[in-house]
């Protein structure tokens, strides 16, 4: 089914306006942003993600400091990874992501297509399959290790038959990880994890499809079409995603029109900037509710390029004019900003970014760069408060660019420091 005409918008945002809203909505403005703490932050955010690299700390650390700030970090791993009672699973949503656990039910349509498909990037043998869930019923909880099958190298097409196995039961929902040791999965039989009324919740393809509509929606505040494919990498429309992302294609023969109805979003459009055309969108509802409301206290913190806020590229220069992209995976030659380039946020907008790295207890800026002059004293909060975070008591700059303006963010850090 193809995607016919946006309805007529029931209001014009102007980009400043949706800027705001998406700030509100990711919890970056004001006292009610950090209520709850991360349980309240992941549900707002609807899915965070997980990535191995480590500089400061784990990306998912990273997204739960930027918006409830100096967090114990123990205190949020527990807090995604509850040692008794699930309160999350590990599943494929915009990448590899925590989810609320009561998002169960709605990632069915992409279990359901993962099995129809019959591996993810492997061929999984129907044996070690089999091999796997009869020790987890027989032993209980195991992690990779455990099982006989953590990876030989770190490689990702160097997986064991074992690990292999273990993946696709994770795609297809024989099996859940709603909990870790250390950064090991502990892999257990979803009958044991979740609650009878979750377990045996089966929405059709298309509930599912208007859930993911309605997370995005709450997530980002003001969405388009291609922020609500994006946020949890779907496609609309009967279209199939394809080989990306582990077999994640849904596959589903509905428009996105009718997914955001459904899901209770509100036409909108945002005002074009520079005179450029209008942009034809859909609001949260209760994000528009809360526009008017006084804007409270900005957040200035610095953010990994994993967070929600800005893992859409297209969408991070679209709200905020800023360009911005991971860089580990380039050659070091070829970086701009460097390895894990962190932006700013100060004053609800995006005016600067730096490379750090710790060294024992000295928090490096291997690189910085500042949008403009006022930047600096953000910056040099920032680089204070997540030193602190991270056990750091003292903050070392490297390259600053412009290199007028390192005297007076050296100033500034020294003052806080």
């Amino acid at each position: 089914m193809a995607d016919r005409s946006l309805p007529p918008p029931q209001l014009t945002l102007s980009p400043e306006d949706a800027r705001l809203i998406t700030l509100r909505a990711q919890g970056f403005v004001g006292a009610r942003g950090r209520r709850g703490g991360v349980p309240a932050m992941l549900r707002r955010v609807g899915a965070v993600q997980l990535d191995t690299i480590s500089v400061l700390a784990r990306s998912h650390e990273l997204i739960a400091y930027a918006r409830l700030g100096p967090v114990a970090r123990d205190r949020i791993e527990r807090a995604y990874w509850h040692p008794r009672q699930a309160s999350t699973f590990e599943y494929w949503s915009h990448a590899a992501c925590i989810l609320p656990v009561e998002e169960w039910p709605y990632y069915g349509f992409r279990r359901r297509a993962l099995q129809a498909r019959g591996r993810i990037w492997h061929q999984s043998h129907p044996d070690v399959c089999a091999q796997i869930l009869a020790r987890l019923r027989a032993e209980g909880p195991l992690t990779t290790t455990e099982l006989g099958g953590a990876r030989k190298s770190a490689d990702w097409w160097d997986w064991s038959d074992t690990k292999v196995a273990v993946e696709f039961l994770l795609g297809t929902g024989e099996v859940i990880c709603a909990r870790r040791v250390g950064w090991r999965r502990v892999y257990d039989l979803p009958e044991r994890v979740l609650p009878q009324d979750l377990l045996n919740a089966d929405p059709s393809d298309a509930e599912c499809l208007t859930r993911m509509a309605a997370v995005a929606g709450r997530a980002l505040g003001v969405v388009t079409r291609s922020d609500l494919a994006d946020y949890q990498r779907l496609r609309f429309g009967g279209t199939s995603e394809g080989e990306r992302g582990g077999g994640r294609g849904n596959g589903l023969a509905i428009a996105t029109e009718d997914a955001a109805a459904a899901a209770g979003l509100v036409p909108v459009e945002i005002a074009g900037r520079r005179a450029g055309p209008a942009i034809r969108a859909w609001a949260d509802p209760a994000a528009l509710a809360g526009h008017g409301e006084a804007a409270g206290r900005h957040r200035v913190t610095l953010l990994s390029p994993f967070d929600s806020l800005v893992w859409d590229r297209k969408r991070t220069v679209r709200t905020f004019g800023f360009e911005h992209s991971l860089e580990a995976y380039v050659p070091r030659a070829r970086r701009v900003h460097g390895y894990f380039t962190m932006p700013l946020l100060a004053q609800g907008r995006l005016l600067g970014r730096v490379d750090p790295a710790r060294s024992g207890r000295t928090l490096v800026a291997h690189k910085l760069t500042l949008d403009k002059p006022s930047a600096a004293e953000p910056m040099a909060r920032a680089l204070a408060e997540a030193a602190a975070w991270v056990g750091c008591d003292n903050v070392k700059l490297g390259q600053v660019d412009p290199a007028s303006l390192e005297p007076r963010l050296r100033k500034a850090i020294a003052e806080l420091t």
